[in-house]
């Protein structure tokens, strides 16, 4: 499948204290598969990962799991998709990346901030110039934008990276935002 039709998703592996997490990673992944995209993930299957990753296949969505080996095991890796096992957490956002239009961020813990925060440095060299849109739920990611708003402010980032930096409160407006 082409590169424009698929979006890569960061999200946590755990499912979070409210039921609205899962909820947004299931619509995430229907809305994926209503428009008849390619999900890249993680590759586990467990937490909102797992969630979004099943409900694109349950969908007929074609999908497509990057996972570091060590973690094949912990994250328990989702056998139903084509799965690929890199070595390192870093060759896995490099695929991901080669292989994605763009990036939406569900909630996530650390793991997750360290990956968006990564494809949103790459973007902001110009190494991998695509969009990322946090799916926000309840204003998650409000202390997230406000340090990005206050590295700004303060000078340690460019304003630029807000043109390739967006929020959406539902997946249909993360999608549209993508281009997809």
């Amino acid at each position: 499948m082409p590169k424009q039709r698929s979006v890569c998703v960061f999200c946590g592996s755990r499912d979070g204290v409210s039921p609205k997490y899962a909820k947004l990673a299931q619509s995430f992944g229907e809305e994926v598969a209503a428009r008849k995209l390619r999900l890249v993930y993680g590759g586990g299957g467990i937490g909102l990962m797992g969630i979004a990753a099943r409900a694109a296949r349950q969908g007929k969505a074609e999908v497509l799991g990057i996972i570091p080996g060590f973690l094949s095991t912990d994250e328990v890796a989702f056998d139903d998709c084509t799965l690929e096992i890199v070595d390192t957490l870093h060759e896995r956002k490099a695929r991901m990346a080669v292989e994605s239009a763009g990036f939406v961020v569900l909630p996530g813990g650390i793991g997750t901030m360290e990956e968006v925060v990564e494809v949103m440095s790459w973007a902001n060299l110009g190494l991998f110039p695509m969009k990322t849109v946090f799916l926000d739920t309840n204003g998650y990611w409000d202390p997230f934008f406000a340090l990005l708003d206050h590295s700004i402010t303060e000078g340690f980032t460019s304003s630029d990276i807000r043109n390739l930096t967006f929020r959406a409160t539902s997946p249909g407006q993360a999608l549209d935002l993508i281009d997809l």
